[in-house]
């Protein structure tokens, strides 16, 4: 198993206006300019699923794992022989909100889709959560 996460502590932004960012997967594409497009089938809740295309990748089947409204959610990559979860927490802290996304991979073949795919998104996390929360300070609850 191999597991990476980062954290940020903002004041600029609510962990309804994160959640709200997030469970809108349909919008993913508007404020994350390396997605080409995603979908969603039914609503933003475990086990439903929803397809992610990253620009210049393959469309990827992804399935919401698990939610708790405004605290967290975790979805599923199913890759062959290995698995790869995405877990993002929301958690008020005295100095902000603490915004957390931790990806962990499992399975025979994770060392391979580690560093096909998940390493990348680990590195790319600094820079994307702080496009997160400029994204969420745009929405109105």
């Amino acid at each position: 198993m191999w597991t990476k996460s980062h954290s940020i502590v903002t004041k600029e932004v609510t962990k309804e206006q994160m959640w709200k960012l997030w469970s809108d997967v349909n919008s993913w594409a508007t404020w994350d300019k390396t997605i080409e497009f995603t979908s969603l089938e039914g609503k933003f809740e475990a086990g439903n699923v929803y397809y992610f295309q990253p620009k210049g990748g393959p469309k990827i089947k992804m399935k919401i794992y698990k939610t708790v409204e405004n605290q967290e959610f975790t979805d599923l990559t199913t890759f062959p022989l290995a698995k790869m979860y995405g877990k993002h927490t929301f958690e008020e802290t005295p100095d902000g909100l603490k915004v957390t996304t931790t990806m962990t991979v499992v399975g025979i073949l994770g060392f391979l889709w580690r560093k096909l795919v998940a390493q990348k998104i680990v590195d790319d996390l600094p820079v994307d959560m702080t496009e997160q929360i400029k994204a969420a300070q745009k929405i109105i609850l």
